[in-house]
């Protein structure tokens, strides 16, 4: 299987290696965070002596290694790996106590839970460590947005011999993630209700997260169904807009949407096994506005709370609003042929007061609405962007 050098991410992990003495690769699992750090480690080798060691807490060698942790890293000076740190969050505080007693000594962590999730224990790290969120594949690094789409971005998932072979490891994949990753988080939700929650998600999937509507499917409460929403987020399986709250005096939508983060693994969950079923699928649309929301968050590289959407009851609403380095980004998502400027497009420019409003759709045409307004195909987006 070939392997993608992931510059980016790279460059970011040095960057942020000297300067903080603990860096955290977090991500889900399976989405290349181990490589990533090998990578990085083979090129720190090859340009200066740095030691570098690896401690893996799912290798029982590695484990037996780390039942008198204060041992076994005392004496190293270098960068230190520690793999699936979600495993043993009780070690937080003795890196704090690790590398204050020598500069010579940082801490590269690698885990599958969010910052939301390990927060109580890495609160011991402040001031001493930095966050970097390891995605999926990204159009930037694969370049074939169709085949991206429709396998998502997960290496095993993209770089599967045939659509056949990735179908079979996304469902591997969700099966793992219900019976063994969500327990070893200390998570005790039976893998079957988390399961059909996740199935019923995939019909939410771009609309706006009713929380008592599916807690009465369940047959659970709403605050039971917030809970579990809260989980997937924070293991980065779907990714959860908040509305954008303006100042007017207008009945705005305060409820969130929700995304899934991997198309691949939405595709999987629907049964879609082939392209030609996907464009036949009732949720085509929902499928590529996900999909295309998400790279364009990453071609940003915006942090979720930099992102919202923004909606007015029965009026209208925007799509995804980026706030960053003191601009206003609006998108619009259109699966169709030649979008054309709506009411809705308009009010939210207007309301907004946006920097500017680019049309996401399917083509390759580029083409204005309005002098605020104008349409972009996805691909050339993602492309203008990157160089």
């Amino acid at each position: 299987m070939p392997v993608i050098k992931r510059k980016y991410f790279i460059n970011e992990l040095d960057k942020a290696l000297k300067v903080h003495p603990v860096v955290a690769l977090l991500g889900p699992r399976q989405c290349g965070k181990t490589t990533l750090a090998k990578q990085y480690g083979n090129l720190k080798r090859g340009k200066s002596t740095l030691n570098i060691y690896h401690f893996d807490l799912e290798d029982p060698d590695d484990l037996a290694r780390l039942e008198a942790p204060k041992l076994a890293f005392e004496d190293l000076l270098g960068l230190i790996v520690v793999d699936e740190i979600q495993r043993q969050p009780e070690l937080f505080p003795l890196l704090r106590v690790l590398v204050d007693q020598h500069k010579k000594r940082k801490f590269l962590i690698l885990g599958s839970a969010s910052r939301d999730l390990i927060k109580q224990s890495s609160e011991t790290l402040a001031g001493r460590i930095r966050y970097i969120e390891i995605t999926p594949f990204s159009y930037y690094e694969v370049h074939d947005l169709h085949k991206l789409w429709f396998r998502g971005g997960f290496p095993n998932s993209y770089l599967a011999k045939n659509n056949e072979n990735s179908s079979q490891w996304l469902t591997a994949y969700v099966t793992t993630f219900l019976e063994r990753d969500i327990p070893n988080l200390g998570i005790q939700i039976p893998p079957r209700t988390l399961r059909r929650f996740w199935m019923m998600l995939a019909h939410y999937h771009g609309c706006i997260f009713n929380a008592s509507e599916i807690g009465t499917s369940l047959g659970v409460a709403h605050t039971t169904v917030r809970h579990y929403l809260d989980i997937l987020t924070g293991t980065f399986m779907i990714r959860e807009l908040t509305p954008w709250i303006e100042n007017i005096n207008k009945r705005q939508i305060k409820s969130p949407k929700i995304y899934f983060r991997d198309s691949g693994i939405f595709h999987n969950l629907l049964g879609i096994k082939d392209m030609h079923a996907l464009q036949h699928h009732p949720k085509l649309g929902s499928s590529w506005e996900g999909f295309a929301l998400e790279e364009i968050i990453r071609s940003h590289h915006a942090e979720p709370e930099e992102c919202y959407f923004w909606g007015i009851h029965s009026q209208g609403e925007l799509d995804l609003l980026i706030i960053k380095n003191g601009k206003r980004l609006g998108f619009e998502f259109k699966y169709s042929d030649a979008p054309t400027l709506t009411s809705s497009m308009q009010l939210a420019s207007d309301t907004l007061k946006l920097d500017k409003l680019t049309v996401i759709y399917p083509g390759d045409r580029q083409y204005r609405l309005t002098n605020a307004i104008e349409v972009v195909g996805l691909e050339n987006y993602l492309l203008e962007i990157f160089n």
